[in-house]
């Protein structure tokens, strides 16, 4: 999972970074990438989930929405630090406000959540089967977000589609900038589109925007070597599988599909894939120690 090769659509060389334009991230010195655009990318995804609601078919926003049951648990790390965690386990599972879960993984009605938002707040709007769709809020009850491959000024309750949002300051654990720049991020970028972006997703756009890492811009990185970043899933009863990526836009495409096939798919997928692992090794120890197994059934009897 974490290591398939997608199918190549194009190259864009147009950007290669070589510096952060916040100035925030100076400390590893100008980096290099080529910037990958798969054909499965999700924003085309979300256009296809829009068309529903455009037909007049069932909108999954208006279903329950539990996030401890459709949400997957994980942590991802870059070597060995933590930069992203999202955990129902130190949740107050007491309801709070209309429902959610409580604590910061509550979600919210949009018109809700207007009430709480602040200017540089990150959104994440989460929706059963659909990829969760990231915005910035910018005052005045409007956002910016990464849309149809164009960044946009949207009103937040015209760029939920009905879907129940959180507040998602909390979920990356680097430094944010001050609001006032995290708002600057957002508003320059309107109307870029298409060749233009320099984000894969709407994620990507939002968590460039409030921490100015380079690590979320399309080709940010340079993909050779030891992979440096972990996904960490928890299947639960302290079991967990970890999954390798050289770049984090790799690692959050694939954080993202989780998202958008559900927990209990996840699973049965990690599942199927462990135990299929787990008998290979049985049978390759059965191979080199055959001396074991005879010792063994000599034993018994």
């Amino acid at each position: 999972m974490g290591n398939q090769v997608e199918k190549l659509t194009h190259l864009n060389y147009k950007e290669v970074p070589t510096a952060d334009p916040t100035g925030m991230d100076r400390d590893e010195g100008p980096r290099i990438g080529v910037s990958y655009i798969f054909s499965n990318d999700d924003d085309e995804l979300e256009q296809q989930q829009d068309s529903v609601h455009d037909l007049g078919g069932e909108n999954p926003a208006l279903q329950p929405y539990d996030p401890q049951l459709h949400e997957v648990e994980c942590s991802v790390y870059y070597r060995d630090e933590c930069i992203y965690q999202k955990s129902f386990s130190e949740e107050d599972t007491q309801l709070e406000g209309d429902g959610g879960g409580g604590g910061h993984l509550s979600t919210y009605t949009p018109e809700n959540l207007l009430n709480r938002c602040k200017p540089g707040d990150l959104v994440e709007f989460v929706c059963q089967a659909q990829y969760p769709h990231w915005v910035v809020y910018v005052g005045d009850f409007q956002v910016v977000h990464l849309h149809r491959l164009e960044v946009v000024n949207s009103f937040l309750t015209d760029a939920s589609q009905g879907r129940r949002g959180r507040i998602a300051n909390q979920l990356y654990r680097y430094k944010p900038l001050s609001p006032a720049a995290v708002v600057r991020n957002a508003l320059e970028q309107v109307g870029c589109k298409d060749r233009d972006l320099s984000w894969r997703n709407s994620e990507c756009f939002a968590a460039w925007c409030r921490y100015g890492k380079r690590e979320f811009k399309i080709g940010g990185e340079l993909r050779i070597g030891k992979q440096p970043y972990r996904l960490q899933i928890r299947l639960g009863d302290k079991r967990s599988h970890t999954l390798e990526f050289q770049s984090l836009e790799d690692l959050i495409m694939e954080k993202r599909r989780n998202d958008q096939i559900g927990r209990a798919a996840v699973i049965q997928e990690l599942s199927s894939h462990l135990q299929a692992a787990e008998e290979e090794e049985e049978e390759d120890e059965v191979h080199h120690h055959p001396e074991e197994i005879v010792t063994e059934i000599t034993n018994t009897f």
